[in-house]
């Protein structure tokens, strides 16, 4: 792997993490995608955009999970794809249950541990698509999802799925949710409770009689949204039990895939002590890279490097990764 150097000026996590967030990017080499519904439970459809090569089953995939409240349209989901289709992947950028405005697609919310979901798109890809070689890459919460079904999986991971790559992951959400109630982090939590909020509204909206919202802009942490709505929704006995056990620290030690986790020292809600777990170190099929800088899901370079010339350096090794050990998995059946 390159080394990671971030330029001088952005060498303050909430300055990264900012700028990263909002510094306009170019995805006209985006192609239009064909969007696919996945059943991934009884009740529940995720809507995914999808990029094909000609002949698809003779190139590898990648399936792209985005962060708290984003969507398949998140600026790194696509700046990941274009990569890649460059690269020779088809790419599939899947949107968690409800997001993306699919809030009609299921009657469930979603949680920080629901790796059931991405589990279910792989299965569908390798078994109807006979797609052989398949990756995974995930930012945020999309990579505690990833890493947590590496580890759910164990020694029955699918034949097809060949790499797993997580960037800025919350592997212990309970850390991460102390880290984001800290006073510096007040305007991250605001900002996503707000859009916790606003979807919980457009759910209620659609199942009035299932989402109550009486009492709702009295939450003021994501950890009360948590104890009042999604730990009771996925049967947790409350904010404390969802944290434990949908975090992917839990089956860290589990995992059997090659596995890349990209984070940074100075990530202003991820904790670096998680990775340092035995758990984590012990487990010889993860490789761990923690920089100095590189705030939360940012890593923009101090110079352009690569052929396309672009400066975000985590999606370059995420990708890169996944390019390695799609090359070993190709030809395997599914």
């Amino acid at each position: 792997m390159d080394d990671y150097v971030a330029p001088v000026w952005l060498r303050n996590g909430h300055l990264m993490t900012f700028y990263a967030a909002v510094r306009r990017r170019d995805f006209r080499g985006l192609p239009e995608p064909e969007k696919r519904l996945f059943a991934v439970a009884p009740d529940a459809r995720v809507l995914a955009k999808c990029h094909w090569q000609p002949d698809p089953p003779e190139h590898p995939t990648l399936v792209l999970l985005h962060g708290l409240e984003g969507s398949a349209n998140a600026p790194y989901m696509k700046g990941l794809a274009i990569r890649a289709i460059r690269a020779g992947f088809n790419v599939v950028r899947l949107n968690q249950r409800n997001c993306g405005r699919t809030e009609h697609l299921s009657t469930t919310l979603y949680h920080s541990g629901l790796s059931g979901d991405p589990a279910a798109v792989i299965e569908e890809l390798a078994e109807h698509d006979g797609l052989g070689s398949i990756a995974v890459i995930g930012y945020s919460l999309g990579g505690n999802l990833a890493l947590r079904m590496a580890g759910v999986y164990g020694e029955a991971a699918p034949p097809a799925l060949g790499a797993v790559c997580a960037v800025s992951p919350p592997i212990d959400l309970a850390r991460a949710a102390d880290e984001i109630e800290r006073l510096p982090n007040a305007l991250y939590q605001r900002n996503f409770l707000r859009d916790l909020k606003a979807r919980l509204g457009r759910k209620a909206a659609l199942f009035p009689s299932r989402y109550p919202v009486e009492g709702l802009g009295r939450i003021r942490t994501i950890r009360e949204f948590d104890n009042r709505y999604t730990a009771p929704h996925f049967g947790f006995r409350d904010a404390a039990d969802y944290y434990r056990r949908a975090s992917a620290l839990a089956v860290a030690d589990r995992i059997r895939v090659p596995t890349l986790i990209i984070s940074a020292a100075d990530d202003p809600f991820i904790p670096v002590g998680p990775f340092r777990e035995p758990a984590v170190v012990g487990n010889p099929h993860i490789r761990i890279v923690l920089t100095r800088w590189g705030g939360h899901c940012g890593f923009i370079e101090r110079s352009a490097a690569g052929p396309d010339g672009d400066r975000y350096w985590a999606e370059r090794q995420a990708v890169g990764f996944a390019q390695t050990h799609a090359r070993a998995g190709q030809g395997r059946a599914c």
